[in-house]
Formats: C-alpha cells, structure tokens, sequence
C-alpha cells in the first residue's frame, strides 16, 4: 500500500491477542463498543453492516456531547482489513462534509499476537493536519491500548 505522507496519519501497534480476536472486536457491535473511544467516553450505539456499501455507525458520547459517526465499508478482507469511510453514508449518499477514510490492517505476529496498524486517509493535507492537530496519535493510541487488553481479556477467558 502506497502511503502519502500529506494525507495519511499512521498508527502501528502490536496486540498480545490473537488476530482472530482483534478482527472480532472490529466487526462485532458489543466488542467495539467497549474500547472504540478514549476512556471515559464511551460509544453508546453501533452498526455494522459488513458488507463493501454496508453502514458503519458509532454514536459517541465525548464528555456529555453526543457524535454521530455515519459511513459505510468500502472494503472488507476477512480476518485481515477494514476500510471504512464517512465520505459515504448508507445508499453510496455523498455525506456533507467528510472527514476521513480509515484502513485497519492486521497480521500475525510471532509471537500469537496481532500486527496492528490503522490509517487515517485524508482528501486535503490540511484535513490531516487537522486530526494530527486534534491528537490523532495520542487518541488512536489510547484506543489501541484499550483494543489490546479488551480483546486479551476474550482470548483469555
């Protein structure tokens, strides 16, 4: 994959939980509602229709102030990726003002844990620069602490 440092915002992580886990927390509502926001937020509604054209919908409650995230799959590899983007809502209808297209990458690693990396795809650099102003890294990396001990806490039990 073929990155442009203007526009996309990378984060790479390594879980201890198997990938297996790590792709259920991703695509199963009540999984990701557990750890897809920086605690205490917490994400209060979730769809996910996992499918390419599929809804991909979080609702946010961010210190009291309700987000609605609504977009939809443009690309599902089972086990592997996840693109989803709010460039779209459900139908193919263009939303107002879209902000991003994720891509959630997984591997193996040797060790029986997961390779985790997300990106955060921009249309302007100034988009980027945007979320990288708002702690892209910071938040995404808290989201990705609390990924790693929620889907271990599954592996484990």
């Amino acid at each position: 994959m073929i990155l442009d440092p203007d526009t996309d915002l990378v984060l790479t992580r390594k879980s201890n939980a198997p990938r297996a886990t790590v792709w259920q927390c991703w695509t199963t509502p009540e999984h990701l509602m557990q750890w897809f926001v920086p605690a205490p937020n917490t994400v209060t509604a979730c769809t996910l229709d996992l499918r390419p054209g599929g809804a991909c919908k979080t609702t946010f409650d961010i210190g009291g102030t309700v987000m609605e995230n609504n977009g939809v799959y443009l690309e599902i590899v089972e086990g592997r990726k996840l693109v989803f983007t709010d460039t779209y809502t459900e139908g193919w209808k263009p939303a107002p003002e879209p902000f991003m297209t994720a891509i959630i990458l997984l591997e193996d690693a040797d060790d029986g844990g997961t390779q985790y990396t997300a990106i955060a795809r921009h249309r302007t650099p100034e988009a980027a620069k945007q979320h990288e102003e708002m702690g892209f890294h910071t938040g995404w990396g808290i989201v990705a602490d609390q990924l790693d001990a929620y889907a271990l806490s599954l592996a484990t039990a």
